[in-house]
């Protein structure tokens, strides 16, 4: 039975309408519902680029940006599960591995399902960028349902 489900987000399109096939299985179910967005970890090379390019420091200026884009991304979804008169936590995992991160909040908060978009990728870009999904569903033994 599903009574806690963790959807992540990354405030893209494709994770937006995750959050509403969620938040609408969550009314459908009863259940309680965790929204999680993560940062990953900044690049040392991009840093050392903008330090070169006159950036006094560059690692804070990317962890404000960071925080500023998790607030938007968590607000929205806040306010969705408002709309469809649903209770819900929201966490932000900074500085962190998106499957990871999302892996151990589920754990943590014990949820029994988590709801994730998946961008679709072929070809290079998914063997160039990775799959989050994936990483996901080879960390977990938990339901994962994968919205595209």
């Amino acid at each position: 039975m599903i009574t806690h489900i963790l959807i992540s987000t990354d405030g893209s399109e494709t994770a937006e309408k995750a959050i509403d096939h969620g938040l609408e299985l969550a009314h459908q179910l009863a259940a309680k519902v965790t929204i999680l967005t993560v940062t990953e970890r900044w690049s040392a090379l991009e840093m050392a680029r903008k330090a070169r390019e006159g950036d006094h420091n560059p690692l804070q200026d990317y962890n404000e940006l960071a925080e500023r884009h998790a607030t938007i991304v968590l607000e929205r979804a806040k306010e969705k599960a408002k709309q469809a008169k649903i209770d819900c936590e929201t966490v932000y995992k900074a500085d962190s591995g998106p499957a990871e991160a999302i892996v151990a909040e589920a754990d943590r908060s014990k949820a029994d399902l988590i709801v994730m978009a998946s961008h679709g990728r072929r070809g290079l870009d998914r063997v160039m960028l990775g799959s989050v999904t994936q990483r996901v569903l080879a960390l977990t033994a938990r339901p994962v349902l994968v919205y595209r």
